[in-house]
């Protein structure tokens, strides 16, 4: 394993340190993107290691999983049902800028971590808790994973409504609430870190996946409220000869270049095409009609012509093909990391500044790797207090 990089200097959050007391993807995915930004991310496992590391896909008894949302932090293994674990945790907490942590509301009150009983010895904490429905209210309590969240939010039979023929809620495999609640904590944390700056004073960030998702939720949230006149028409698959093709002929400009690409000029004067709402209301039939071009010509072919032409367009991809996508490559949007057992290719941050790194560091710690250094480091410890913790399983990894 490489050695955690804890003072990049050309990262914007270099210098700042987290406390990472998180699991599984939302709370994980937060601190990894601050670990991009230049954190020095502290993850606090459990003597046997976060349940991710144990996760498919693996190569050489290694997490992919796992590495992916952990790259660039460091680990520390602290046994917190142990008195002598769980004073490194709050003598740690004196010491870092901001802690991160995603159980179920109240654990950390048990343990004596939390906000309040932290924020006495550090005025200045910055204190984030992910949970699915928030730290407060009557709901607060229960259990809650991202596909728990997506039917609770309006968001499965939201998106039921959308498929023809649909008689129940599809199936859920990718998790939007835990990627959203985590991005949305990385924003929250940047705001209050700022805010000490100006002001001196830390805070406490109650971050709901249910909130997040709600926010996803603009159109749907409206018209919950507000009925229309005329369901929303809807972007459709279309196929073509070896697979399909999604074309948004939004605006007019759009629609003149679809018409023209595929031949079609007569549409303009077609009194069901000639304004935007009468567009609206024939979309389907417009579809079917342009189906009737993509059908004659391969995906990429479709996609070719009409981007060409101006027309929004796109075929269809595997992830495996979109990784491979030359805009993918020339704006380097994946980094290559390596967690002993080989290469594995993650998507670096979506954004770029263009004076400060904000990618994936390529290291990822085995568990308690950095327990040592972090004891030295950040608390001072001396060669008997280290022992003494080893020996009495506080602390593993030294």
């Amino acid at each position: 394993m490489q050695p955690a990089n804890t003072s990049a200097p050309d990262r914007p959050l270099a210098g700042v340190r987290v406390l990472d007391f998180t699991a599984v993807m939302a709370g994980p995915f937060c601190t990894r993107l601050l670990a991009d930004v230049g954190a020095d991310v502290i993850k606090v496992e459990p003597p046997e290691g976060e349940f991710i590391r144990a996760r498919e896909p693996k190569r050489g008894g290694r997490s992919a999983y796992f590495a992916q949302l952990n790259c660039g932090k460091r680990s520390l293994a602290l046994e917190l049902k142990h008195p002598g674990g769980l004073a490194v945790a709050r003598r740690l907490a004196a010491n870092v800028d901001v802690v991160v942590e995603n159980f179920r509301p109240g654990v950390m009150q048990r343990l004596g971590l939390d906000y309040s009983t932290l924020a006495a010895r550090n005025p200045r904490l910055i204190f984030c808790s992910i949970s699915g429905y928030g730290q407060e209210g009557p709901a607060s309590g229960k259990a809650a994973y991202a596909p728990i969240i997506h039917a609770a939010c309006g968001f499965d039979l939201a998106q039921m409504t959308y498929q023809r023929g649909a008689d129940r809620p599809a199936p859920t495999g990718i998790f939007m609430a835990d990627v959203m609640g985590g991005i949305y904590a990385f924003g929250a944390i940047q705001t209050a870190l700022l805010h000490r700056q100006r002001t001196g004073r830390g805070q406490f960030i109650d971050v709901a996946l249910l909130d997040s998702m709600l926010s996803m939720l603009v159109h749907e949230g409206l018209t919950s409220q507000f009925p229309i006149r005329h369901p929303r028409h809807l972007y459709v698959p279309l196929r073509a000869l070896d697979g399909y093709v999604i074309i948004a002929p939004v605006t007019p400009r759009n629609f003149e270049a679809l018409a023209a690409a595929i031949g079609k000029p007569e549409w303009l004067a077609d009194p069901i095409f000639a304004t935007v709402e009468s567009r609206a209301e024939n979309w389907n039939t417009m579809m079917e009609r342009v189906e009737v071009w993509t059908r004659e010509r391969t995906a990429l072919e479709c996609e070719t012509v009409l981007s060409r032409a101006g027309v929004p367009c796109s075929r269809y991809m595997t992830v495996g093909e979109a990784f491979a996508q030359e805009q993918i490559v020339h704006r380097g949007s994946l980094a290559t990391i390596d967690d002993g057992s080989g290469p594995i290719r993650v998507p670096n941050p979506p954004f770029k500044l263009s004076n400060a790194t904000t990618s994936a560091q390529p290291f990822v710690a085995a568990l308690g790797e950095h327990s040592e250094e972090v004891l030295r480091g950040l608390l001072g410890c001396s060669d008997e207090e280290i022992a003494s913790l080893r020996n009495s399983g506080a602390v593993i990894g030294i």
